[in-house]
Formats: C-alpha cells, structure tokens, sequence
C-alpha cells in the first residue's frame, strides 16, 4: 500500500492517508468513524474540510475528541436549550481531562487556551456552540458523499465557482480602494476648507480697511492676491467636486456589477443550503462589503453636506459646488437607498424547532423560527428597528386558495447581535399560524393545487431613519409550505425541494402550476444530500445509478435525462402503490429511526436490483449476505443469501423484508446476528456468514449488537429470536407470517432449551 503525507499549514495538520484508489482498490470503511473517513480523503475534500474549522470551533478539539463528539446528537441540541447546556459542559469537561492526559507541552497550552476561549465564547450562548458543531458533523458527511460519488455534482461545482477566493480577493481590494479614495476626499475637503478661511479672512480685512487707503498699491497687490486665490478656490473645488463624482460612479459600478451579484448568490447558496447542500457561508463577509460601502456613502453624503456649508459663506459666480451639488447628492442617497434596501435579508428561513433539517415547512399550530439581518452596520444607526412580520403579504387576488393569518405576536425589535460582529438582527422564534376557515363570512376552499405544492411567504417590514434619510426597509422569505398534518410532511418536503432546486425566483408562488423538469445530474445531487443530512452518509455512484434506473428506466445513464415533477413525486411506481418520493423518502426515516449505526458503517449495500445482487453474490462463499432496501414495502429493508443447491449452482435467499414495526421490537444488528432457518426438519441455523464481500458477520456488525439480556431473579433469562421456515418451493407470501405450529415448536425448544423462546416468524421472500 502507498501512502502520502500532507502538511497543512493553516492548522499545523499532518495527514498520513492510504492511497488505495491508485491500486484500484474499494475500500469498504466498516466501523470507521466520520473522522478517520475525513483524513483518508483526498486533498481537495481536505481543503474544504480545513475551511470548516475556525476559532468558533477549533480543529484541536475536532481532533482529541472526535468519538466523543460524533456519539453526540448535536442537531437536536441546537435546537433545545437545556440540552445544549448539559453538552456544553460535558464538552468543557472532556477538554480538561483530556488537558491533564496531555504529555505534549505544547499541546496541553493550546487547550487550556481553547478551553477558555470557548467559555466565554459559549456559556450564555449553548445553542450557538451546539449549532456551529451540528453544522460542521453535516458539512463532513456532505463532503464524505461527494468524495465517495468521485466527481462533485452540477450544483456543488456552480455553487464552488461562485465564491472563488480570487474574486473575495477582487471585492476586498475594490471596497479598500473606495474607502481609501473616500478618506482621501475628507482631506481634500478640509484642505479646500482651510483655502476658503484663508481667503475669507483676507477678503473680509480688505473689506475692513479705510476707503481712503484702497486705491494704494498696496491694496491693488492685495486684489490681485485675492483674485488668485480665487481662482485657486475655483480650481480646487471643481478638482474636488470632479474626484468625488468618480468615486460615486466607482460605488455605483461597484454595487451593480459585484456587490449585488455578490448577494445574489449567496442567496441561491441559502436556497441550496436549504435543500441540504453545502455548508451557508459568506454572510460576514458580505455584511463587511456592505457595511465599508454605506460607510464610504455615508461619508460621502457629510463631505457634500459640507459643500453646502462652504458656500454659505463663499460663492461666487459659476460657483461649481451649487451646479453640481444637488444631482451627486441624489445619487448618493439613490445608492444609499438601494445599498440599505437590499441590506436586509432573512438570515434563517423559517423552520419547525422540531424538525431543523427541513426548512420552509409550517405545521398549523406549531411554533416556528426564522432571523432577519440588516447588513450594514453603522455606529450610527438608530437600534430602535421595529420588525413586522406578514403573512402573504402579496397574495394574488382572486387566488381561491388556503389563508392563514399569524396567531402570536409578530412584532420585535432588532437588537446588535455580538456573537455575529456587531450586525442588527432579530430573531422571531415562537411565531405560529392558524388557518383562516371563513373570510367575509365566507367559508375559504382550497384551491386547484394539493395542500404540499400550494405555496406561501412570510415578509418582514421595517422602517430605517438616518441622517434624514427615511427608508422602508422589506424582505420575505423563500416560498413556504404550509401543512396540516405531519403526514403531509413528505409531500412539503418534495415541493421545498424541487423549487429551490429549480429557480431562484424569490416569491413565484404560482410555480406548482406548471412545475419546470430537472435532470438526472441535479436530482441525484440533492437526493443524496438528503441521506448525508438524515441519515449520516450519502450516496455512491452504483447507488444512484440504480435509483436513476428505477426512477428513469435505462435512459438514466447519463446525466442530462429529464424527470417530471409528476413521476418524481406524483405518479405511482409502476405496479407500486406509492411514488418513487415516497418510497425514498420512508427508506430515509427507516434509516435514521432504526438502522442509522448500520448504515454510516457501511454495512448496508442498499439501492441494488435483483440482477445486481445476484451477479455479485453468486460466486461468493456459501453464507455470504447483503442488504438491501425493499423494492415492494415502503420502510422495508431485507437480506439475501447466496447457498450451493445439490448440483452445485448458486441458489439465493432473501427474507421477508423488516419494517419500522418489526424493527421497533428487536434492533436489525440482532436480527443479524441471531437470525435462524429452519429447514427439512433440520436443527436451526444462521445461514449468515459473510457481509458481501467477504466480511465475516460479527466483524461487520459485533459493535452494534445488544448484549442486554433481561437477569430478573428468579426467571430464566429470555432472548427474541428470528426464525424463518424454508420451503422447497416457497409459496409467494404477501401477508404476515403464520403462527409456529406445534411440532415445530417442539423441535426448536430440543435446541434451545432452557431458554425461554419468544419468537419472530419471517418467511424466505422473494421481490
């Protein structure tokens, strides 16, 4: 094995990592933790994991407590205060014993500093701390999944072209030079300010002399002094005036060409986000560009201000300043308005504290959240912003659709936010709706679209006062879906989906009436971000080649092929009850409720066809088993098995598949481990041996199994055991199991006695 060794300077990281893929080898990661994963990626997956970590949450601690961290449930911590306070602590306790283990020196000072620093950082602030890290735990599935695709998808790689550190480069230059040309014109200013004193005061001792001594040479001298000067003035303000008529156009090329585009895509990086995609990042630094711009405007607007005041006491014909003054003076507040408009944005689209990883979905009746921002930071801004949230604020008239209005106070303040550099923000977190069933009297129908793809917003109203400049500050959030019923939550998850995916139109709540197609290549992206995000580890190529085949037939081999919004989440799979979303989407609440373990080892194969797994398993050893996700249940996950029939050709079994209500009573490692066929009247076995490839069963899934057994004196301990009945030509069997009959319960207590036996009857099964 080949192996490379990479210094990371910005960290002081040394990587060592096998080169397995230069061999060709596929390395099955069984019992690996999400860390040892991320130091084996490539250098390019390293890049984007070093940009993760920063003093908010230090790699150090990533590093000495990464088991620790990982076996914690941080998304639901980020959303619930206590529990974000116990980790805490737990967490700052952790760092202290591992500072006294520490034998480095060196070492043992980095961490008492940065356990000190996250003390101050954190102890009034827990649910920050468990946000920063939930969204660190995310970002590194995210960029496992990618790195285990091989190549990255259409989205990631236009989302990656869009914050090049070269063009961050560009914009920071761009607003240094602006406020350096800005402090530039406060000298000029005062320069040509301290010129008109000078000239003041002469014109005004001329003027105070004796009439009798005027004519003399020496007041002519002065004259014509005075007439130089004059023209000097003249001179210097038209220079003055000149130089700040560049800059304002330089703001103004600025802000349309970079700084708007700029906010733009940030706002497709949110939407992504939404969705599951990459780490949201940019904000700061977006607020640092808006708020160096207002800065240089600002200061602008005083400098003409103080024009005005020069002119009051010198003026002259075809002064320059009273010309030219009032059309730069509008288009300084033109761009201030505009800069101040487009400041505010929604930070945190609105979300069910209940369910943080699906956004823009609202229960009726169940509180929510959502954070607005005001970009630009002034010292001098009035803090006393009063936020005002709205409700389809714009609904289209004559749309017969579903109305709801606001049920709980939907007025705050916007407060300075410390932890995010001083910004104005505010955070409504126990707004809530109500539908509307009446209107005028009228009882309210729903309209011609279903509940899931009917969408909705939520603006926020502010107004902004400031050096006299008055501004009605609104923004909304991206298109909500509003539900009923947590069973509808599936369908609001697909709508959310395919929007954001789709367009970045902001409010085009009529989008489900005629639905856009998407590629292959954009789906399969978020749909593996879907399980990196729920369930821990995305998809591989194989796994989202089969979903295209089951999805698109044979033309899913390439990228480009179209699905409709209707067979995505409409129609029914064909001889299925149920749509492909749904299918998908019950597999995902299978995995995160009862096979999560399972599943981020690796040890499920998942999305394979019967031909796949048949030609994988065929000349393997007898005993040797995958799993794979039922095609016919919605939920169901089953097993197959490969043995040697009597003239030696390969035979394959599989069982019937477990759902969530076989699985709720018995953990799927156990069933592994303890399953027993019955066949011929032969004594039970475990016909599984070998995890595909060639994983012996207890070293693929020994971690997981529950060793608990119940040892309540005086009772002979019980233990759940699954069984099947092998047939010689098993009978198609679609409902539950039968009852053990006698006889066979006679023949399983000979084995295994004295055990008392309660059993799980499942039947070999064939999809």
């Amino acid at each position: 094995m080949e192996w490379s060794i990479t210094f990371r300077s910005r960290h002081s990281r040394l990587y060592i990592r096998p080169q397995l893929s230069r061999l060709g080898v596929k390395c099955w990661r069984h019992s690996m933790s999400q860390w040892k994963q991320i130091q084996q990626l490539e250098i390019k997956y390293l890049e984007q994991v070093d940009y993760l970590y920063d003093d908010n949450f230090p790699m150090d601690i990533r590093q000495v407590l990464s088991n620790w961290i990982e076996s914690q449930d941080w998304d639901t911590a980020a959303n619930h205060e206590s529990m974000a306070t116990v980790l805490l602590n737990n967490l700052l306790s952790q760092l202290d014993r591992q500072c006294s283990q520490e034998q480095n020196f060196l070492q043992r000072h980095n961490l008492k500093i940065i356990n000190q620093q996250l003390q101050l950082k954190y102890k009034a602030s827990p649910l920050l701390m468990a946000s920063v890290i939930s969204t660190c735990l995310r970002e590194e599935r995210r960029i496992i999944s990618t790195a285990s695709i091989q190549e990255q998808g259409p989205l990631e790689k236009s989302l990656q072209n869009s914050v090049t550190f070269e063009r961050q480069k560009t914009m920071d230059n761009r607003v240094a030079v602006i406020r350096s040309s800005v402090l530039m014109m406060d000298q000029e200013v005062k320069y040509l300010e301290d010129m008109q004193d000078d000239f003041d005061f002469r014109y005004k001792t001329l003027q105070s002399r004796d009439p009798a001594d005027r004519n003399t040479d020496k007041t002519k001298q002065e004259v014509t002094r005075l007439q130089e000067m004059l023209n000097n003035l003249d001179f210097k303000r038209k220079e003055n005036l000149s130089k700040m008529s560049d800059v304002i156009k330089e703001i103004d090329a600025f802000m349309v060409s970079q700084l708007n585009p700029e906010l733009m895509e940030w706002k497709r990086r949110q939407q992504i986000n939404c969705i599951g995609g990459p780490m949201l990042t940019g904000l700061d630094q977006l607020q640092n560009w808006f708020s160096l711009t207002a800065q240089s405007l600002f200061q602008m607007k005083r400098q003409l201000d103080k024009l005005g005041e020069l002119i009051l006491k010198v003026t002259y014909e075809s002064d320059p300043i009273p010309l030219q003054k009032p059309q730069m003076e509008e288009q300084v507040k033109y761009l201030i308005y505009h800069l101040i408009k487009s400041s505010f944005v929604v930070e945190k689209q609105p979300c069910m504290p209940t369910h943080p990883q699906k956004p823009l979905i609202i229960k009726t009746g169940v509180q929510f959240t959502t954070k607005v921002r005001l970009l630009v930071k002034l010292p001098e801004v009035d803090y006393q912003l009063k936020v005002k949230t709205i409700f389809d604020k714009d609904l289209p008239p004559g749309r017969v659709n579903r109305q709801f209005f606001i049920l709980t106070a939907n007025t705050k303040v916007m407060d300075v936010e410390e932890s995010s550099n001083g910004c104005l923000s505010v955070e409504f977190r126990h707004l809530q709706l109500k539908e509307k069933k009446y209107v005028n009297g009228t009882k309210v129908n729903e309209g011609p679209l279903s509940v899931t793809e009917e969408l909705h917003s939520l603006s926020f109203e502010a107004q902004f006062n400031m050096l006299g400049i008055n501004i009605d500050l609104e923004t909304c959030s991206f298109p909500l879906v509003v539900i009923s019923n947590v069973s509808q939550l599936p369908g609001g998850w697909a709508s959310v989906m395919w929007y954001n995916l789709l367009t970045d139109e902001p409010k085009n709540l009529a989008f489900f009436a005629n639905p856009p197609r998407a590629s292959w290549g954009q789906l399969s992206e978020v749909l593996s971000w879907q399980f990196s995000t729920f369930a821990g580890r995305g998809l591989n190529r194989e796994q989202l080649h089969m979903l295209g085949e089951k999805l698109l037939g044979q033309q899913a081999s390439h990228n480009e092929a179209q699905v409709s919004w209707s067979k995505f989440s409409k129609e029914n799979i064909p001889r299925k009850p149920f749509s492909f979303w749904m299918w998908l989407d019950s597999i995902l609440e299978l995995i995160k409720k009862h096979l999560l373990p399972i599943w981020n080892d690796n040890c499920i194969m998942g999305f394979v066809s019967k031909e796949t797994e048949r030609s994988l398993l065929k000349d393997k050893e007898p005993g040797t088993f995958l799993l794979r996700f039922s095609e016919s249940h919605l939920g169901g996950i089953t097993f197959t098995w490969v043995e040697q029939s009597d003239n030696g050709e390969a035979t394959f079994i599989s069982v019937e598949p477990y759902t969530k209500a076989r699985l709720s009573a018995l953990p799927f490692a156990d069933i592994i481990r303890d399953y027993k066929v019955f066949a011929n009247g032969e004594a039970p076995e475990n016909p599984l041996k070998f995890l595909y490839p060639d994983i012996p069963k207890n070293e693929a899934f020994g971690r997981h199994y529950n060793s608990q057994q119940s040892k309540v004196f005086p009772y002979i301990p019980s233990i759940l055991i699954p069984i099947s009945t092998l047939h010689a030509n098993p009978p198609p069997c679609s409902s539950p199991e039968p009852p053990m009959s006698p006889g066979m319960f006679d023949m399983l207590t000979q084995h295994l006695s004295p055990l008392e036996m309660e059993t799980a009857m499942s039947s070999p099964y064939s999809e």
